[in-house]
């Protein structure tokens, strides 16, 4: 569950730091120029534990289908759990390492939010609802 939490927020922050957007500004330790647009920072490490979660996701799935036949009292098939649990373990930990400082030092451009806000949409939903 904290993966796919990690992955939507890491899509948020993809989307957000994108030109078309420029509301945040990741640290350059946690981003990368572009070889073809050097001035483009790319958003890497929110790639990375976007990308991590399928991982974690497979973990999860390979549990259960080792899981899905087994009688109550039968284990002998769960020492094939080990693997798979451990490193979704080690993966949400390296995840969560590197996603904390990435927030800590992610500067957020109110400037452009409010620009971007002016655009006439805001509130949109309310309008469709009155009308």
């Amino acid at each position: 569950m904290i993966m796919m939490h990690l992955s939507r927020f890491c899509e948020e922050i993809i989307l957000w730091s994108s030109q078309e957007f420029s509301f945040i500004e990741l640290d350059d330790a946690y981003s990368t120029g572009s070889s073809m647009m050097p001035q483009k920072k790319n958003p890497d490490v929110a790639e990375l534990i976007r990308g991590k979660t399928g991982r974690v996701y497979g973990s999860l799935m390979a549990l259960l289908t080792v899981m899905k036949a087994l009688p109550l009292a039968y284990n002998k098939d769960m020492q094939e759990d080990k693997e798979s649990l451990f490193d979704a373990i080690d993966t949400v930990k390296g995840c969560l390492t590197a996603f904390t400082p990435m927030i800590a030092t992610m500067t957020v451009r109110k400037d452009q939010m409010k620009e971007g806000a002016k655009g006439g949409f805001t509130n949109a939903t309310d309008v469709a609802t009155i009308s």
